[in-house]
């Protein structure tokens, strides 16, 4: 019962710390819609947003709608995209999902987990970033940054994968700060709490982080 007060404290902390010094806190992936945010977030795979952010522009120039996509050629689509990692796959993903879209969904992306995840390149992380930002739903994406954060700080329990990460996180933190707390974790493990060089010294929730603890010591 203790060790459960204490994780719950340490929750109460970190909503505490970032509702102060991140209360805006949102994708850093630029679009316009759900179908753009869509793509967005498959290219964004292993890759930068910025680098995301350079190659988008002309893409949707080209492709404005899910109809658009869906008319064209994993050749044609390619060429918008041969910057971004892993282009020849994201092509094939970025083309089916154009096409299960207009064929199942009348070109509009829905908005429900189970829907999203029968479209080619989408798993339930991506899923649950277009839940959380595109339709303001409560979710949890759990990308490489939400895993390694919530594990570092101690919010999660030696989570075995993305899933049990996921559970963990949505049982101590309020369904309606559920999409923000995403970004608190991504944009922490992006510019603080890096993979290889943690920033601890700059960091404002070191005190209850167990990592900074076991590495004073």
């Amino acid at each position: 019962m203790e060790k459960s007060k204490d994780l719950q404290k340490k929750y109460n902390c970190f909503i505490e710390y970032f509702s102060a010094t991140m209360p805006m806190a949102q994708s850093e992936l630029k679009y316009e819609n759900p179908y753009q945010l869509v793509v967005a977030v498959i290219l964004s795979a292993q890759c930068t947003d910025k680098r995301v952010n350079m190659t988008t522009p002309a893409l949707f120039r080209r492709f404005p709608t899910a109809e658009d996509m869906a008319n064209s050629n994993e050749n044609e689509i390619f060429s918008f995209i041969k910057s971004i990692s892993y282009p020849n796959n994201k092509a094939k993903n970025l083309l089916g999902m154009a096409k299960t879209l207009v064929r199942d969904f009348g070109g509009k992306v829905p908005d429900n987990i189970d829907d999203l995840q029968k479209l080619p390149g989408v798993g339930r992380k991506t899923a649950n970033v277009v839940l959380a930002v595109a339709f303001d739903k409560p979710a949890m994406p759990v990308d490489t940054h939400v895993f390694r954060v919530s594990n570092r700080i101690g919010l999660t329990s030696n989570a075995k994968n993305p899933l049990d990460c996921e559970r963990q996180l949505v049982s101590h933190i309020p369904q309606e700060l559920l999409s923000k707390a995403h970004h608190w974790l991504i944009l922490h493990g992006r510019y603080v709490c890096k993979a290889r060089n943690p920033e601890c010294r700059t960091c404002g929730i070191r005190e209850i982080c167990e990592y900074y603890a076991t590495s004073k010591s």
